[in-house]
């Protein structure tokens, strides 16, 4: 039995593949395989059901990462706090998405930058950044989603208002009143602008909102909120898009609210850390200093 038997363990329990697990840790797939196969002999047990997908951990496998994943996860962390040359130097390595760490997140450890933090930030989606967080990659994550993965504790830090939003002239042409009295049928000859295919912020607003999904795909699929924000602004469509990104731009005029409802569609986000990790004093006062931070945002 060997201590890391089982850190490859989590990461193939987390990731869900001995592919990924084995990219996680550094090693070749066929490590990962000889490992894993080790570990169950070492236990007795079936760990790992292979599909063709990956792997499906067995009742065995829940029972073992509950009783392991927190205390590996400590020891990673001072393993990588104390031995590891290249984060020797109490870097703290963030992740989130870009508009939101460039909006709310990065201005507030402004002070803490001056103050000697070093930091290494990093963008990308929800899914991805909280795998690295896992794969202590990355020390914080800002998450738009709840983590689900083990091993990481995850802290609401606000929450996102979401506005329905189109250009001067689209708002002139759509009056709150004539949404309020058609819905969404009063957009259908102005273009849909969306994030994404799924229409993610567009159909949390059409569902708290009107009540319904939306029944149309985008015509257009920005894959940035700053780009969409800005074919918004230019006139091109009408969107769906969180409050914090479009104050400037209301405060202007280059953009309007369409409606304002009474009770607006509302997204938390988390603030994720491995658990155990914020024994670290570095990390922990980063951690504290968002969470207190946080409270001026709404």
């Amino acid at each position: 039995m060997q201590l890391g038997w089982l850190q490859t363990f989590v990461a193939v329990y987390r990731t869900g593949s001995f592919t990924k697990a084995a990219d996680t840790l550094g090693l070749t797939q066929p490590a990962v395989t000889h490992q894993i196969s080790r570990l169950e002999r070492a236990r007795g047990k079936t760990l790992f059901e292979r599909t063709r997908s990956g792997v499906t951990p067995t009742a065995a496998a829940d029972e073992l990462e509950r009783q392991v994943s927190a205390s590996i996860d400590t020891l990673t962390g001072v393993v990588r706090h104390n031995f590891d040359r290249n984060t020797a130097d109490q870097t703290i390595y963030l992740g989130g998405p870009p508009e939101l760490l460039a909006t709310r997140v990065l201005p507030d450890l402004a002070d803490l930058i001056l103050s000697g933090l070093r930091i290494r930030v990093s963008f990308g989606l929800a899914d991805d950044l909280l795998r690295c967080l896992s794969s202590s990659r990355l020390d914080l994550v800002v998450s738009t989603i709840r983590p689900r993965v083990g091993g990481i504790t995850a802290t609401p830090l606000a929450d996102e208002e979401f506005a329905l939003v189109a250009g001067p002239r689209i708002a002139a042409a759509v009056p709150a009143e004539l949404l309020l009295r058609v819905g969404p049928r009063a957009l259908d000859q102005i273009p849909m602008l969306a994030y994404a295919e799924t229409l993610p912020m567009i159909r949390r607003y059409w569902q708290g909102v009107f009540e319904r999904e939306p029944d149309r795909a985008a015509d257009a699929v920005i894959p940035d909120l700053r780009g969409l924000l800005a074919a918004v602004s230019a006139g091109a469509g009408f969107s769906v898009l969180p409050l914090y990104l479009i104050e400037a731009g209301l405060s202007s005029g280059v953009v309007r609210q369409l409606l304002e409802p009474t009770i607006p569609p509302l997204n938390t986000i988390f603030l994720a850390v491995r658990s155990g990790n914020l024994t670290f004093p570095n990390i922990a006062k980063v951690h504290a200093h968002l969470l207190t931070a946080a409270q001026r945002w709404n």
